[in-house]
């Protein structure tokens, strides 16, 4: 028996924090789509179903065209039918003011008052959605809420243990060939010991056991690694904290092939104990292409 799809259907007052949500469901995991006519759903679940790919979406249904507004209603009654789909209703609010004040601030028209009063629109859509939000299995109120709060509350609601998303990319890379745009931070460790002048170690890389051990038996190196370790280990959960996914820590050395390579592996294999940890080497083949080409 197939497991069933996580659906979250992605609605409430336009204004109240929708861009934020399906943003935060994207770094979720979740396949998200904003705005689907209801009339395409039959056709869209018969293809997520067949495909057996996908097992969490989100769906952005809001009131950007009135020509919706009954089939709204009706396949949100449908949805909790499906044998194979398990579906919530967020529903996202904000008090009057509040949207005043966020239209008045982009300037933008409300949906449902593109020639007329910014309330009358407001109280138009409210009284339109009375039913959804009633059937919403969360409501939240965004009124005193910051983007990063919003995001907060999503995942606090809907990150499961297999959704965790904060992770960590350790990369290594050479100078030579220019620093990698992406990073949050860049350890340059062109200080250490080179292997690149040891005649038996120059071709190698820092996968390469004797270039690993090159590396980390100068107590230059070591006590630089302790320093480093413990100051990534302080400030990671900050960075996770203010709501980044992911964290991009790059070390390089001249080549990336060395001691760049030796410490993203010393480094990451660490981290990994506390965190999903990827480890690249950007430019450890750099060498390789140079003397093909040649």
């Amino acid at each position: 028996m197939k497991k069933a799809i996580q659906l979250v259907v992605i609605t409430g007052m336009s204004g109240a924090g929708k861009t934020v949500a399906v943003q935060s469901f994207e770094d979720l995991g979740y396949f998200c789509v904003d705005n689907m006519p209801p009339a395409l759903l039959p056709k869209f679940w018969e293809l997520v179903r067949e495909s057996g790919k996908v097992n969490k979406v989100a769906l952005v249904i809001d009131l950007r065209s009135r020509a919706f507004y009954d089939e709204i209603v009706e396949m949100l009654r449908n949805i909790g039918n499906r044998e194979f789909v398990d579906a919530k209703i967020l529903f996202l609010d904000a008090s009057d003011a509040e949207l005043v004040a966020r239209y008045k601030e982009t300037r933008r028209s409300h949906p449902l008052a593109m020639e007329g009063r910014l309330m009358d629109g407001i109280r138009l859509e409210r009284d339109l959605l009375r039913e959804i939000k009633m059937r919403a299995q969360l409501v939240v109120d965004t009124s005193s809420l910051t983007p990063r709060q919003l995001r907060e509350e999503i995942f606090h609601n809907f990150q499961t243990a297999e959704t965790a998303s904060f992770h960590i990319e350790v990369l290594s890379f050479g100078f030579k060939y220019g620093l990698p745009i992406d990073a949050d931070i860049v350890m340059d460790v062109r200080f250490l010991p080179n292997p690149y002048y040891v005649p038996a170690l120059k071709n190698k890389t820092g996968l390469d056991q004797n270039v690993y051990d090159y590396v980390m038996k100068s107590a230059k190196t070591e006590d630089f690694y302790q320093l480093f370790i413990k100051m990534l280990k302080g400030i990671i959960p900050g960075y996770e904290q203010e709501g980044k996914t992911s964290l991009t820590v790059a070390i390089g050395c001249t080549g990336g092939q060395h001691r760049s390579v030796a410490l993203a592996k010393r480094v990451g294999s660490e981290l990994k104990g506390e965190y999903p940890v990827k480890i690249n080497h950007r430019d450890i083949d750099r060498r390789k292409e140079t003397v093909n080409r040649s």
